[in-house]
């Protein structure tokens, strides 16, 4: 049986022929470790690709994939011939399913590409990769043909073709794999006169115990050394072309994604289809022992989210758990993220792959000579330690005892929160939560009573189980509407929260429960078709029984609440049976229909990929801290209707959009109002009693303070969105990329003059200054992009019409 649902799986290398027409010493495949290769056959069969193309396209479809990129690989795919290129191409496209685009590549040592095979890949869209070790001394050092010639010639005619104006969209670039005995500036300076549009450089295949080669005199992080000179090189020249590892350990210093499997913490999307047909894990791994890559699947009895259950993909999956634990000590481990994962094998001692990469040395002087050079672009924000919170003066107490540090604070003033920031707001909402549960009860006159006792002694000896149910973010929803004076809804739902801890806690207890409307509802747990009246529930050790005043004896949900699993380990409700999820300012949607929730998992999935590519600052608290997603009824046509309830810590409500990069902007743009929200729950960071209204940018209409302070916090993840995208879009022209544009210009102009709008208010607390001051501290750096004439023109207008309009 299945343990987990499986992430899906984005990346495919098709191997097209399992020969090579070179005999380069330092290849994983034929030299290394791994010797299935033997036992092959030459060229893939025309049914293997189909069976192999209708698995991915299944696979795009069930887990609603934008795009796939699949790259035709050997070997050497060239030797499979124009033809069966041609059908693998056609094959794959057509087995996608709408709305997915396929980012078909082929990877070659370039002796065969000649002209016909680029009209071919012109016509079938297919970009090309070519093999190039640097110039013809480096690259002779290990790609020549078994009898020793060179390869050099024909590789530089290869790209020459490719760099030709009809085929220069091809182009995908070059891959150099290291030997510390190259010059590296003869290798750079051959490679960078081939114009390419990428370059990547790889250090060798190696494990603990097949080490790589390290010559004396050249101290103990030769690769790390190389590389730095190259990296050195590349930045005097402006960065003329995309380096995959300079740019990956650029964007993780400044806790972006990795753009490469090789650094990182960014779970592994890849798995690869042999000639026969069988799946195997990253080509990388041959190099570890024989059958490394092995799986024991193949497209014909297996599917591909079979494959993503394997353990060995998971294992490539698990992020920061997943290394050794020298790896998670470590100061560099999220831009390292433990390396490759073949780097890391060691044999002899049991433990496998459970070791530092073998490069660990080398990786760490990368990262920190990168780092060392590029310190002023690092992204730090070159904070020390943060003063303490003022507690006297005009700065007040918080309003309850709270677990938040000086340094989380801080966090929360730029905007941000990291897990351990968000857990202790966590923390501090459920503690309220507790608080508000009990004032209400106390409130009701009744007593004890039986839902009341039954939580308190489940507090006792199962808190865990009384933890989960009351840090739902509607567990408190009662409570807040109890204590502001609405009785309507009785006690009924904290005898629910008391049926669903003493279900999660299986211990046989039992407690009778209101019915309404035809359900009885448990939250967390999901809800029971019953006739209205009183339902008595025993939590059991393998389940619960729910018995209606009938007789009725029900064992099982009929409306599961249903949890999507995501990138990262980030599991999110989507809350359609809860019926207090009305907290919100718009109408909620029904129960989710099966094709319903299915767009509501793809979309999901994309957008929190959308989020750690253009928001990682934000992406690691939305994961600690974003439980629920409530979905709403759709607005007026063209208006995407999103909302927080401040209730409802944890929660977020969105009509589903009809894009992935929307859900993305809206889920990062509520959950910020649910952390002030939070936060003023702890804090004063306004005068209460000012009772002024102020203008925001981005509204005709006055508001209070708080609504003010409101919309400048959830516009800084707004600015950084379309700040990021923005930087995506540099050099780029199109709508898309004018749109990103426009809208960065309006609203990181919008949230600067909000930002110092509620500085000169004069009614913000000690705290609140110290809120405003880290506010503008996060958009300094947006502030300071440079944008084209048009798109400051457009939000100048936008600005001016608004105006206008207030």
């Amino acid at each position: 049986m299945p343990t987990r649902i499986p992430l899906p799986l984005t990346q495919f290398v098709v191997k097209m022929h399992s020969r090579c027409d070179l005999a380069c010493d330092h290849c994983y495949v034929y030299e290394h470790a791994d010797t299935s290769w033997r036992a092959r056959p030459k060229v893939i069969a025309d049914e293997v690709l189909a069976r192999t193309a209708e698995r991915i396209g299944e696979h795009a479809a069930a887990h609603r994939l934008s795009a796939v990129r699949v790259v035709l690989h050997g070997g050497e795919p060239l030797l499979a011939g124009p033809d069966r290129l041609r059908r693998a191409a056609e094959t794959l496209r057509a087995a996608l399913p709408g709305g997915c685009t396929l980012d078909l590549r082929i990877h070659t040592n370039g002796v065969l590409l000649g002209r016909a095979f680029c009209d071919l890949f012109a016509e079938l869209d297919v970009k090309v990769g070519v093999s190039l070790d640097g110039d013809r001394a480096a690259n002779d050092r290990h790609r020549r043909f078994a009898d020793g010639r060179t390869s050099h010639p024909q590789v530089l005619k290869a790209v020459a073709l490719l760099r030709e104006p009809a085929y220069r969209h091809l182009y995908a670039g070059l891959l150099c794999t290291i030997d510390v005995e190259n010059d590296p500036a003869a290798v750079y300076r051959a490679l960078a006169e081939l114009e390419p549009p990428a370059v990547d450089f790889l250090l060798p295949h190696a494990t603990w115990d097949e080490p790589p080669k390290r010559p004396s005199g050249r101290g103990p992080t030769p690769y790390a050394q190389w590389l730095l000179a190259v990296h050195r090189l590349w930045e005097t020249d402006g960065r003329p072309f995309a380096v995959r590892t300079f740019e990956s350990v650029h964007r993780t210093l400044r806790g972006l994604s990795s753009l490469t499997e090789s650094l990182g913490l960014e779970p592994s999307d890849l798995a690869v289809v042999e000639t026969d047909g069988t799946f195997e894990q990253a080509d990388s791994l041959k190099t570890a022992y024989d059958g490394a890559p092995v799986t024991g699947l193949d497209v014909f009895r297996h599917s591909i989210d079979d494959l993503a259950r394997h353990p060995g993909i998971a294992a490539r999956q698990s992020g920061l758990a997943g290394l050794s634990a020298t790896c998670r000590a470590c100061p560099v481990v999220r831009s390292c993220g433990g390396g490759l994962y073949a780097h890391r094998y060691r044999g002899d001692d049991g433990a496998g792959f459970d070791h530092p990469s073998v490069y660990c040395g080398d990786l760490m002087t990368l990262i920190n000579g990168i780092s060392s050079d590029s310190a002023d672009s690092s992204g730090s924000s070159g904070r020390g330690g943060a003063a303490p919170v003022p507690a006297q003066g005009s700065e007040r107490e918080p309003v309850r005892p709270h677990p938040l540090t000086a340094e989380h604070l801080d966090e929360f003033a730029r905007g941000y929160g990291g897990a351990e920031a968000l857990t202790a707001l966590g923390d501090a909402q459920l503690a309220l939560t507790r608080e508000m549960l009990a004032a209400a009860w106390d409130s009701s006159g009744r007593g004890r009573g039986d839902a009341w006792a039954l939580l308190a002694a489940l507090d006792v000896v199962a808190p865990a189980a009384v933890d989960a149910v009351l840090a739902h973010p509607y567990a408190r929803t009662w409570a807040a509407r109890r204590l502001g004076g609405d009785l309507t809804t009785g006690l009924g739902p904290l005898a629910s929260l008391a049926a669903a801890a003493a279900v999660r806690a299986g211990r046989g207890d039992s407690v009778a429960v209101p019915v309404r409307g035809g359900w009885l509802h448990l939250p967390t747990l999901g809800r029971v078709a019953l006739p209205d009246g009183e339902a008595l529930v025993t939590g059991l050790p393998d389940g619960f029984e729910v018995r209606a005043p009938d007789g009725t004896v029900r064992t099982e949900l009929d409306a599961p609440l249903r949890q999507v699993r995501l990138a990262g380990g980030w599991t999110v409700a989507l809350e359609d049976v809860d019926p207090l999820r009305d907290s919100h300012d718009h109408a909620v949607a029904g129960r989710l229909s099966e094709g319903e929730l299915a767009d509501w998992t793809g979309a999901l999935r994309e957008a929190w990929e959308l989020i750690g590519r253009d928001l990682p600052a934000y992406a690691e608290g939305i994961r600690a801290g974003l439980t629920t997603v409530t979905p709403l009824r759709p607005g007026p046509t063209g208006r995407d209707v999103s909302s927080a309830a401040r209730q409802a810590y944890g929660a977020v409500a969105i009509a589903r959009p009809s894009t992935a990069p929307t859900l993305a902007l809206l889920l990062a743009h509520e959950f910020q109002h649910v952390k002030l929200g939070a936060l003023l729950d702890l804090y004063d960071l306004y005068e209460r009693a000012d009772d002024r209204l102020y203008f925001a940018p981005w509204r005709p209409d006055p508001r209070p303070l708080e609504g003010l302070l409101q919309g400048t916090y959830a516009h800084l993840a707004v600015t950084e969105y379309w700040g990021t995208r923005t930087l995506a879009y540099d050099g780029l022209a199109g709508e898309p990329a004018d749109r990103a544009r426009a809208q960065f210009a309006l609203w990181r102009r919008y949230t600067a003059e909000a930002v110092e709008r509620l500085a000169e208010s004069r009614a913000l607390t000690a705290l609140g200054e110290r809120f405003a001051e880290g506010m503008r501290e996060s958009l300094v750096p947006w502030l300071a992009v440079p944008l084209p004439a048009a798109a400051e023109q457009e939000a100048e207008r936008a600005r001016v019409e608004r105006l206008a309009s207030a």
